[in-house]
């Protein structure tokens, strides 16, 4: 998952980034509202954690102007100041949830995973397809209660593709969501990602997760079983 983090306490961003990193998130920082509403604007996230306190543009400001646009990822709003009319603002103007400083990291971390949950239509952090279910919490991968070991790249292109079954994704949408702003877009890497995956959730062929369509990209098909 990619997020756009905006913040401009430099401790508080440093410490957060590692957690974040740590729990396999991709990250693309910005330390003042101007800024960071011109990635929200140019870049395709997951979600993003705004501070209501930025210097050249406020938190509030940042969050009304990409929901003007109509970018709907999902916002956590972070505020330093414990009054009711800030989290009103907040919410008011697009968040969909708020923290106020100061927090403990796992509380963010536990927020941050419950709105990309529910925006993905997904109440729980088990996510299951038929006979592969994903652990969005200890990063756990089973195919018919058997674990499979995945690469933390493998993993977060599974994991996308899981928020967003049945839908074709193409290669750049992909390699947009796991990696940062400065990868080549052109390469081939997905591919072999995705032949990974393909050996290691479905050696013998009996499910067919993963469909390729030529010139539209890959889709991770729905399965009842």
């Amino acid at each position: 998952m990619r997020l756009l983090f905006i913040e401009d306490d430099i401790d508080l961003q440093t410490n957060l980034h590692r957690h974040l990193i740590a729990a396999n998130y991709l990250v693309d920082l910005a330390s003042d509202g101007e800024t960071g509403l011109f990635q929200g604007q140019e870049y395709p996230y997951d979600a993003a954690i705004i501070d209501v306190g930025l210097p050249l543009l406020d938190g509030i400001s940042v969050i009304r102007m990409l929901r003007e646009k109509n970018i709907d990822f999902p916002i956590l709003v972070l505020t330093a100041r414990d009054s009711w009319q800030d989290k009103v603002a907040g919410l008011d103007a697009g968040a969909d949830d708020y923290l106020t400083k100061p927090f403990q990291a796992e509380e963010l971390l536990a927020r941050l995973n419950a709105l990309i949950r529910r925006s993905a239509g997904q109440a729980s952090p088990l996510i299951k397809n038929g006979p592969l279910t994903l652990n969005t919490k200890s990063l756990l991968v089973e195919v018919s209660n058997k674990p499979v070991k995945l690469s933390s790249s493998e993993y977060k292109l599974l994991e996308y593709m899981m928020h967003h079954l049945d839908e074709v994704t193409s290669k750049a949408t992909l390699t947009e969501h796991i990696y940062d702003q400065n990868f080549d877009l052109d390469s081939n890497v997905i591919e072999v990602f995705i032949r990974r995956l393909r050996k290691k959730l479905d050696p013998d062929n009996e499910y067919g997760f993963i469909e390729t369509l030529r010139g539209h990209g890959y889709k991770l098909k729905r399965l009842d079983l």
